[in-house]
């Protein structure tokens, strides 16, 4: 079967939940600068991101099909947390991520026809309070090196989330219901 849409993602935790949706989808891989603007508001930020990958990665596709882009972000006391640069950058992430409640915010644009629209889902995720060796043996797994606020919940950082309000698959990547409302509303799926 042919692919219906491109996924611009070079993310596996994205293209094994769009698989879920059953469409046969190939991937474009754009290069785009991920650097918050100054006095940019998180949810403007992640919807920026996820709209300026699925516009590049529409000029890259090889045919002229939809294509879809997410991005992901952390956000504690209104501070984006992205990946971390290194070790002491990811410990103190999970610090402040210890014993309370951040946001994760997954947007996903889908360029198609000459436009692009899009959908943002936050979900509060609560974590447990952390020790200092948990947070040092999670770190040297190598999960968490390049995971939006230094934790992936569908690993071993899921140990970790006591509670969360909102959309798991959100939080691992790419908000399957809504994403799925995206791709009908273009008419990329029927029925």
């Amino acid at each position: 079967m042919s692919a219906v849409l491109y996924l611009a993602s070079a993310s596996p935790r994205r293209r094994e939940l769009l698989a879920l949706l059953e469409l046969p989808f190939e991937l474009v891989l754009p290069d785009v600068e991920e650097r918050r603007l100054p006095h940019e508001a998180a949810a403007d930020y992640v919807r920026r991101l996820a709209r300026d990958k699925a516009l590049a990665g529409a000029a890259l596709a090889p045919r002229p099909l939809p294509v879809l882009a997410g991005d992901t972000i952390v956000v504690v006391d209104g501070e984006v947390l992205e990946k971390p640069a290194h070790e002491a950058d990811g410990l103190a992430m999970l610090r402040r991520l210890s014993g309370r409640r951040h946001q994760v915010m997954t947007a996903m644009a889908l360029a198609h026809g000459g436009g692009c629209d899009g959908v943002l889902v936050t979900t509060e995720v609560s974590f447990r309070p952390l020790t200092e060796a948990e947070m040092a043996r999670y770190w040297a797994s190598g999960e968490p090196a390049d995971k939006a606020g230094g934790y992936g919940i569908q690993g071993l950082g899921g140990r970790f989330v006591a509670r969360i309000d909102g959309s798991y698959s959100a939080v691992v990547g790419l908000p399957l219901v809504e994403t799925e409302a995206l791709l009908r509303q273009a008419g990329v799926l029927s029925g």
